[in-house]
């Protein structure tokens, strides 16, 4: 009892040791295989559905209401008290271009070209890539490398700003959106299974640890029929 009320709600106790970030996708429905039909709606249609719910909270008009415009290229350190809610940073959906699903609301499914997003998973006080940004990579896990022709990523180059760093955690940092990134597969060879690996490059990430899969990239499936 004594030992608990020694520790803070709003951070942790220990941060010398903070490990590096795992990563998820969106949509995620299935598991980690994303197959469908482009002849058939109903096959991508679920995938559509879950990119437009999880893509709400990023439309542009509530980040202008809710978040603030920040400083690209740098970590946006905020002091004070832990307990003193802190600011977050605008990351409007209209940032993912092609993958936004505002010009094109099947986020390319409907032309066997899918979006999917790729976000970091929240560790309280980390400064990701040391000042550098950390930047996304995709390519054949294993397998014919020729199956996975091309792969645009949005925002820019497929990077994760600084100014979304560091996170403040849940208590005080509550209208924080984690930066995502978007990639689009818009040349895939069709009726295959491609596994395919997304990995982050930055200082001190790791991404080849074989015992997790999920720290630092993420291994998932395309199965595009026609």
């Amino acid at each position: 009892y004594v030992m608990l009320l020694t520790l803070s709600p709003y951070t942790p106790r220990f941060r010398d040791r903070v490990s590096p970030p795992g990563v998820m996708i969106r949509p995620y429905l299935n598991g980690f295989t994303i197959a469908f039909n482009v002849s058939q709606p109903n096959t991508w249609q679920p995938y559509v559905d879950s990119m437009h719910h999880f893509l709400a909270a990023y439309d542009d008009k509530v980040q202008e209401e809710k978040n603030i415009e920040c400083v690209p290229g740098q970590y946006f350190i905020q002091g004070g008290n832990d307990s003193e809610e802190k600011k977050a940073c605008q990351f409007k959906r209209s940032l993912l271009q092609n993958c936004s699903g505002i010009e094109d609301p099947t986020f390319g499914y409907s032309k066997g070209q899918p979006c999917i997003l790729l976000k970091m998973n929240r560790i309280i006080g980390y400064r990701p890539g040391a000042g550098v940004p950390v930047r996304v990579e995709c390519r054949v896990q294993k397998g014919n490398e020729s199956h996975l022709r091309s792969v645009d990523f949005y925002p820019g180059n497929g990077t994760f700003d600084l100014m979304y760093y560091p996170y403040y955690g849940k208590f005080t940092h509550v209208n924080y959106t984690s930066p995502l990134v978007a990639m689009h597969f818009t040349d895939v060879q069709k009726n295959y299974l491609v596994p395919i690996q997304c990995s982050l490059n930055g200082k001190g990430i790791i991404n080849d640890l074989n015992s997790d899969r999920f720290l630092g990239r993420i291994i998932f499936t395309l199965n595009i029929g026609k």
